[in-house]
């Protein structure tokens, strides 16, 4: 009987991983639950933030959510926000996990469970059919 329900497990995440995910349409809550500015300022840092949430819908691979997280990082920075810049790192290292079912986590256009790896061939069109389509 155990052999039964094992294999139907097993068959079942087969059968569920054949059918390849729809990317969802590209979405940004700009900087999600911190100020997108200053005071004086209220959306300085704000494109680097959409910047950030175009590359964290996408998802991929554990190195390209690292090196989105420090292109925040220095785009913060950039408009002279060092302090700001560190404090939103540690925030998206944190809170943008892919194991978390947030609407803010990495690889967030696609269905959740959607943890780290490379797009599939299928999965990098889908990405640059919909950046065309945000483009016009």
């Amino acid at each position: 009987m155990r052999i039964i329900k094992f294999t139907s497990i097993v068959l079942l995440f087969i059968s569920i991983s054949a059918y390849a995910d729809e990317l969802k349409p590209f979405t940004s809550d700009g900087c999600s639950a911190f100020p997108e500015g200053t005071i004086e300022q209220n959306q300085l840092w704000l494109s680097c933030c959409e910047q950030h949430d175009y590359v964290y819908w996408k998802g991929g691979t554990y190195q390209q959510r690292l090196d989105a997280d420090k292109a925040l990082r220095a785009c913060v920075a950039g408009v002279g926000e060092k302090e700001v810049a560190l404090l939103m790192l540690a925030g998206v290292r944190v809170g943008g996990t892919p194991f978390l079912p947030t609407k803010f986590r990495w690889g967030y256009g696609w269905s959740y469970p959607r943890f780290y790896g490379a797009l599939s061939d299928d999965e990098l069109q889908q990405v640059e059919d919909a950046t065309r389509k945000i483009a016009r």
